[in-house]
């Protein structure tokens, strides 16, 4: 039916689906894993499905003058695409599917290039060097975050400074800030120095790793 569907409706053509290599999610006698035993005993059927489709921002922005409409700004790949049948409060089991999502720069050289200097530890103050484009908005509301190096969102800093506050040196070409020892992990491990724009509101630069 939902195949037949998407020859027919303009909408489903463009949705994507992974291969079906579960069995039927439906219907189930509750709390079990047995096919529908009333007297209805309808048919098994692949009623819980996973669809997806890529808004195509490269034509919009393109449209724009923004983009060249050829560039692939996402992709999508489908990891694996599986049902669960331990689940049993319902006549239906659930099917969930994992993606792999992929996301091109919409800028080909990071506003900021930062990078630690000497040896990090929590012994001691700890200095960072970073430069910017010259036509970076900088504001005294931007920071540089310490993270570990598998921080997933923003906010997972380890700890933070203010670019202005903690500056202690400056030149045409870069400037200097310092984060307290009392600040750096003592534990140590692999981290990573991130720049957030407060008027860009993102990230906008992002050192190599490095060892505390």
């Amino acid at each position: 039916q939902l195949n037949m569907a998407k020859k027919k409706e303009a909408f489903l053509k463009e949705f994507k689906e992974g291969p079906l290599q579960f069995k039927p999610t439906y219907k189930f006698d509750l709390y079990s894993e047995v096919y529908d035993t009333s007297e209805k005993k309808r048919k098994p059927a692949w009623t819980d499905r996973i669809l997806w489709k890529v808004k195509n921002l490269c034509e919009v922005a393109s449209k724009e003058g923004k983009f060249p409409e050829e560039e692939n700004l996402i992709s999508v790949t489908l990891n694996n695409y599986v049902s669960h049948m331990n689940y049993g409060i319902s006549d239906h089991k659930p099917v969930t599917g994992t993606f792999k999502l992929e996301m091109k720069p919409l800028v080909s050289d990071p506003l900021v290039m930062l990078s630690p200097e000497g040896e990090w530890s929590a012994e001691h103050d700890v200095f960072i060097r970073y430069s910017t484009v010259p036509e970076f908005p900088s504001s005294a509301w931007d920071w540089i975050g310490l993270f570990q190096v598998t921080f997933r969102h923003v906010n997972d800093y380890v700890t933070y400074a203010w670019v202005e506050d903690a500056e202690i040196s400056s030149n045409k070409d870069s400037k200097q800030v310092y984060m307290s020892a009392s600040e750096i992990p003592k534990m140590g491990g692999e981290f990573l120095l991130c720049y957030y724009s407060n008027n860009l509101q993102s990230v906008v630069g992002i050192s190599e790793p490095f060892q505390v």
